[in-house]
């Protein structure tokens, strides 16, 4: 019998859930929408001030994890133990982010003791903001040339970090947050949400 999820090491689920990059695949915009509306009824659009596919699934033309990534906004007073439920409800493990503050979240769909399912979700909860994720998503989607630079780093690290999650996030570190900086620059405060 193989051990649950929650009892697993980070080298174990490392180990279970390698870094592995596809070509781009159209489907994952379809999987996103679908994913967007089961969002939408289970937490409730009242409490949604946001929905965005982030993440490179959401770059045409970008070697991904096959991971949909979405960010959720919901509005503040939105009780969070709600979305909580919701989100289990829903099929998703919650994974605690100790270093950042509610109500950043993270939820994850599509991990199994066996490996990944056929489809793989992170849903990353928080309260409304002008989140660089969006930045830096617009940029490589209109900067192919950038977007292209950023793959090449990406496979090249999935090589070297294939069962190391942790250390292929922090060595991408440095490359997301020069490309956002650029984003910023050229885009003002285009996600700012009006209160």
């Amino acid at each position: 019998m193989s051990k649950a999820l929650t009892e697993m090491t980070n080298e174990d689920l490392w180990a279970l859930f390698p870094i592995v990059l596809s070509p781009h695949n159209p489907q994952w915009t379809e999987q996103y929408r679908q994913e967007r509306e089961l969002l939408e009824q289970d937490i409730g659009r009242e409490r949604i001030a946001r929905i965005s596919h982030c993440g490179s699934t959401s770059v045409p033309g970008l070697v991904a994890k096959p991971t949909v990534d979405i960010l959720v906004e919901i509005r503040s007073g939105t009780p969070l133990d709600a979305v909580t439920a919701a989100m289990e409800r829903a099929g998703y493990l919650f994974a605690p982010q100790p270093d950042k503050p509610p109500p950043h979240m993270m939820f994850m769909k599509g991990y199994t003791p066996q490996g990944f399912a056929q489809r793989v979700f992170h849903v990353h909860v928080r309260y409304p903001g002008d989140w660089d994720e969006l930045y830096f998503r617009d940029y490589l989607r209109e900067h192919p040339d950038t977007a292209a630079e950023y793959g090449g780093l990406k496979q090249s690290l999935s090589r070297r970090f294939e069962h190391d999650r942790d250390g292929y996030t922090a060595a991408k570190t440095e490359f997301i947050k020069g490309v956002t900086a650029l984003a910023r620059q050229a885009y003002g405060e285009r996600y700012v949400i009006p209160e």
